[in-house]
């Protein structure tokens, strides 16, 4: 059997698979774009600190728990990386913003001081934004373009040529329907 890349040069048939299950060559791969990425928006490198304080503001918290803090209150759209946060722990700790406090499990929990507290005063939070206010229209987006891949995944590794090639026309088609439905809304504005 002739195997077929999703862009219908012939490969090797071990190139397809790994092609397919996501392996790259020589690159170091992030889930969902990388550190910090929210489906849809990225998030900015002021919002780890901004979320990080307001969650303190109302309790002391480890690194871990703000991790999952955040990914809660995002509906999973943002899931801040651990070096994206102890290092930020670290910076508020070095501004004397925070202070690290030893708990009974032997964790560091971190707590605001009187300046962190002055700082997390009023600012917004956050992770509203990054979550937006269509959060559950997005996360609809990404399961969906998720199990596209995946039916991709299965007719590259299982299909014949002739079904990779359909596999290939339909594909086509909803990337230029994607980009007809943007084309269709600047021209309504």
């Amino acid at each position: 059997m002739t195997a077929f890349a999703i862009g219908g040069r012939p490969h090797r048939a071990d190139d397809r698979i790994r092609f397919m299950s996501g392996a790259r060559h020589g690159r170091r791969r992030h889930r969902h774009g990388g550190p910090g990425y929210a489906f849809g928006r990225r998030a900015g490198r002021g919002d780890i600190r901004a979320a990080i304080l307001a969650l303190l503001a109302e309790e002391p918290m480890h690194g871990y728990q703000i991790i999952q803090e955040l990914t809660e209150r995002t509906g999973g759209v943002w899931r801040p990386s651990p070096g994206s946060v102890y290092p930020t722990l670290q910076q508020l700790e070095d501004e004397e913003l925070v202070r690290e406090n030893a708990s009974e499990s032997g964790k560091r929990v971190y707590a605001l001081t009187d300046a962190g507290r002055e700082q997390a005063a009023g600012a917004p939070a956050p992770w509203t934004a990054v979550a937006g206010e269509n959060e559950t229209e997005l996360m609809t987006l990404r399961d969906l373009a998720h199990q596209v891949l995946a039916a991709t995944r299965q007719v590259a590794h299982a299909g014949t040529a002739t079904q990779i090639e359909a596999a290939q026309a339909v594909l086509r088609d909803a990337r230029k329907a994607l980009y007809r439905l943007l084309a269709e809304d600047e021209d309504a504005s």
